[in-house]
């Protein structure tokens, strides 16, 4: 998810019965961002789905 819309899938966890459903949030914007950005995005993210899956 993108930072800007972290609400909308936060309320989305709820409303669909998962409200500590946890999720990788990047950057805001991707339509716009440069291959540099996108590549640290990238990076970002896999961290964080590193993070969300091997935790304890």
């Amino acid at each position: 998810m993108t930072s800007r819309f972290v609400s909308a899938a936060e309320l989305m966890c709820r409303v669909l019965g998962m409200p500590d459903y946890r999720f990788c949030v990047i950057g805001h914007p991707i339509s716009s961002a440069s291959d540099e950005t996108m590549e640290q995005y990238a990076r970002d993210t896999i961290a964080q789905a590193r993070e969300l899956l091997l935790r304890a």
